[in-house]
């Protein structure tokens, strides 16, 4: 088989701090169903978003070393924190294409926007990290208004995507986004697309909802187009794995959650790994 036929039906490299980034695994699994997925969720150390961004650079890394020794074909960086942390590096260390989470976003919000308003929620290590707004910056003509979001996590991983207390939890993050007048929004976490019925609803209907989960995906499938790395279509089923650095149980029972996946696909759940980086031994 031809080298380029090789590369092509390797599996593509997923990394999150956790569990948002299944979000983006979805999106991948839905808009490029002939590809295989190699997804690793650091669930030993989420969140990243409190850790010195030393700490953070050092996981990540280790991370994708992993994927790239794995011989994926292409890696996606599914974790915003993360991906304001290493990505210039990442590019020059590897010789594989890289998307991230945060410029398709981006990118997508400035074509959606009518009034030149864009609003943009994450969690509060990534809205520290001014990700966001230096990403727009290319794009001064915008309003950009960032607002953390932290408690949404929490209503995710609980399973809690309705009821009178993440509805209350909402007005009260969104409120000043709507005094700002945004048309456009960008759900700047990964788990955010899984409370998209809340959002839209206290935000209205004219408000657009940019997801960085739908947009890496789309992103992607251009790069391994532009790259010649699509997977052929006569290359047979695909093959997943999903890999966690923490609890296999945990991770299994959350991710057919986030991956709408039943019990039936257990088999692509391929419990943890010991790394080789020690949280303590970062610098």
């Amino acid at each position: 088989m031809p080298a380029a036929a090789c590369a092509a039906e390797a599996p593509i490299g997923i990394f999150d701090s956790g569990y948002g980034g299944l979000t983006v695994a979805r999106a991948v699994l839905d808009q490029l169903p002939h590809e295989s997925i190699a997804y690793l969720g650091d669930t030993a150390h989420a969140p990243y978003g409190p850790r010195p961004i030393g700490e953070v650079r050092a996981l990540a890394l280790d991370c994708l070393d992993r994927l790239v020794d794995h011989g994926v074909k292409a890696l996606v960086i599914a974790c915003n924190t993360a991906s304001a942390a290493v990505l210039h590096d990442a590019r020059e260390r590897y010789d594989v294409p890289l998307v991230e989470v945060i410029r398709p976003a981006v990118r997508r919000a400035v074509r959606a926007t009518t009034h030149g308003r864009v609003g943009v929620i994450s969690t509060r290590g990534t809205h520290q990290s001014r990700a966001y707004p230096d990403a727009f910056a290319a794009a001064p003509v915008l309003f950009v208004r960032s607002v953390p979001c932290p408690r949404f996590v929490e209503f995710v991983e609980a399973g809690v995507t309705g009821g009178p207390e993440l509805l209350e939890c909402a007005r009260s993050y969104l409120e000043p986004l709507k005094q700002d007048d945004v048309d456009t929004l960008v759900l700047g976490c990964t788990h955010y697309p899984l409370l998209t019925g809340v959002i839209s609803y206290v935000m209205g209907d004219g408000v657009t909802l940019v997801s960085s989960a739908e947009e890496t995906a789309k992103d992607l499938y251009r790069v391994l187009a532009d790259t010649g790395l699509l997977r052929p279509d006569t290359a047979g089923a695909p093959g997943h794995s999903f890999t966690t650095t923490g609890d296999p149980d945990e991770f299994r029972r959350l991710a057919r959650r986030f991956l709408g996946l039943g019990p039936e696909f257990d088999h692509v759940f391929t419990g943890n790994f010991r790394r080789g980086v020690k949280v303590e031994e970062v610098s």
